[in-house]
């Protein structure tokens, strides 16, 4: 055996010194090539069962920095007032399509330009009442509506009722603007001045304001059948059936039922599951801040089938009030919609909760879950039996932020539900008779100034591209001379813009102060909320009905982007979206 090794290595050419360095890069080339395989392999089994987590519902830092924000600009439209569930609904929804021409409008009698024609038995009853029930009237008053408000659709007729007067009918209407961009119905009621001629001819001699004509307001009712509703309602176009899921849609200048909901019985108390967030660092921070806190709080008590208990009184931030302080005692229901919340939602106002869980608890074994960790999760809740889940949040922030509740692994299960709060409608109806005075065709542009235009490190451009000689260079080519121009702007002297009168026809928010003032219908309905004290009309409502208004425009200028080159958040933060 000893005597045949050499042979044995002699056949095998691989261990000869100079095969040594060929060998050895094979090796290397093949132990890579094994390395890469495996890597790849590694890969693509991460990214087949990896499941990422849902950018619109993650805090992530930008968001809650963004949140806990400490700016102090008036005019910020995309973190002052933030968007609602209305804002999510796309504008071009089916029913918007069925709405009412001239055609549809079945006139009896053949009818002159906001008249009817002759009648030879008129003799003698040219000073009688206008029967404003009388079907010819009704049409002639529709006819009318059509014919003068040219930039709205209407899609229902109210019947028309008696007004102030013998001559005097009031009707109402449900309607869109032709160019509306948001997705919503408005409501109006207008009294209609007829007259009869001498040969019994009826005109429609003129048509009041918006809202002039209250004898046509008329409470929604709900769930109505269509008979009944096209008798009540006057006249509308039948809907054509799509077979698509009817979306709840704003109704703006119907009459507002905001009271507050009540448990009917001790049993239904009893059998009810509630949760309620006590305490937190959220309180008399930015709106913002507040609305994502409170919404995932409420996407947790829809997670988990239970009502939500919820504080209606609200600390408004510093950065909204005239006197510069927090200021506590604000209601839910000065900015949001209550009515539509608490049709579409299980809650509950904290302060009726309490009483009744005071009468009832001890005598009917109610029991309370206390959870004082955000980091329990709503999952770890869900099995839970108790009548009553209490979320406890201590004193240090950030930690004691409701919205902490809806960070890591809850994101992707708990989800914010923003269909569920939309704006107030009394401030919409503000925005509805601005634009309702300006027929619904304005064009508008938003000037941004105030701090940044003093502010020229962050914007050094910013007080020179928005002065009244620049714009006056930048509309002209972007809006009509003559034209009706709204200027949403947080420039106290809104008589810096004087030189632009000469080519438009301005218009400011101020202007409309009559709509908010003592003699106004919010006035009247904000103090019943707030037990007869007036409300003032404070920074919140003004930025958000501004905005609206803004937003309605037909043509809309927005300062960064199209008056400036300057960034919106400041120097170098420019964005394709900003």
């Amino acid at each position: 055996m000893v005597g045949r090794a050499p042979n044995l290595l002699s056949r095998s050419g691989s261990f000869r010194p100079e095969n040594l360095g060929q060998n050895a890069l094979a090796m290397i080339g093949n132990l890579c090539f094994t390395i890469f395989v495996v890597g790849v392999l590694i890969f693509t089994i991460i990214a087949a069962t990896y499941e990422p987590e849902d950018p619109l519902f993650h805090p992530s830092t930008k968001i809650t920095n963004f949140l806990t924000s400490k700016s102090n600009a008036t005019f910020k439209a995309d973190d002052t007032v933030m968007k609602t569930g209305e804002d999510f609904i796309g504008a071009n929804q089916t029913v918007f399509s069925t709405f009412i021409n001239l055609t549809d409008v079945d006139v009896s009698l053949p009818a002159t330009e906001f008249g009817t024609e002759n009648n030879p038995d008129c003799q003698g009853k040219t000073d009688e009442p206008i029967d404003c029930t009388d079907p010819d009237v009704f049409h002639l008053l529709m006819r009318a509506a059509i014919e003068k408000f040219k930039d709205i659709h209407f899609y229902r007729f109210g019947k028309s009722v008696r007004g102030s007067n013998d001559s005097s009918c009031h009707m109402a209407w449900r309607f869109r603007p032709k160019e509306g961009k948001t997705a919503a119905f408005y409501k109006d009621y207008r009294e209609f001045m007829v007259s009869r001629s001498e040969n019994c001819t009826l005109s429609v001699v003129s048509i009041g304001d918006y809202h002039s004509g209250p004898n046509a307001r008329k409470r929604k009712r709900k769930n109505r059948d269509k008979t009944s509703a096209k008798s009540d309602e006057g006249f509308e176009k039948a809907q054509v059936k799509t077979g698509e899921q009817n979306i709840a849609l704003p109704e703006v200048g119907e009459a507002v039922n905001d009271s507050l909901p009540v448990v009917e019985s001790e049993s239904s108390f009893s059998l009810g599951k509630y949760l309620v967030y006590h305490g937190g660092g959220d309180r008399c921070k930015s709106m913002n801040h507040y609305l994502w806190s409170f919404m995932c709080a409420l996407g947790e008590a829809q997670y988990l089938n239970r009502t939500l208990i919820m504080d209606l009184s609200i600390c408004l931030s510093k950065i909204y009030t005239s006197s510069g302080v927090d200021e506590e005692g604000k209601d839910f229901r000065f900015y949001f919609d209550f009515e539509h919340l608490k049709d579409s939602a299980s809650v509950l106002d904290q302060e009726q909760f309490w009483s009744d869980w005071e009468k009832w608890h001890q005598k009917d074994g109610l029991s309370l879950h206390l959870v004082e960790d955000f980091r329990v999760t709503p999952m770890k809740l869900s099995g839970l039996k108790d009548t009553l889940i209490m979320r406890k949040f201590g004193s240090v922030e950030p930690d004691n932020y409701w919205y902490r509740v809806c960070e890591g692994e809850t994101e992707s299960v708990v989800q914010r539900p923003w269909h569920l709060v939309w704006k107030s409608r009394r401030l919409m109806d503000i925005v509805s008779a601005i634009a309702s005075r300006l027929n619904w065709d304005y064009d508008s542009v938003h000037v941004v100034r105030g701090e940044k235009a003093r502010n020229r490190e962050l914007w050094p451009h910013l007080a020179e591209d928005t002065s009244p000689e620049a714009l006056l260079s930048s509309l002209q080519d972007k809006i009509d001379d003559g034209r009706n121009l709204y200027i949403a702007t947080n420039e106290p002297e809104t008589s810096s813009f004087n030189p632009l009168k000469d080519k438009y026809s301005t218009h400011f928010l101020h202007d409309y102060k009559d709509l908010w003032d003592e003699n106004s219908e919010w006035y009247s309905e904000t103090a019943k909320l707030h037990n007869g004290s007036p409300v003032e009309f404070d920074g919140y409502m003004r930025v958000s009905v501004d905005t609206e208004v803004f937003l309605r425009g037909k043509k809309q200028i927005e300062t960064f982007n199209e008056l400036t080159k300057d960034c919106k958040d400041g120097i170098n933060t420019c964005t394709s979206s900003s």
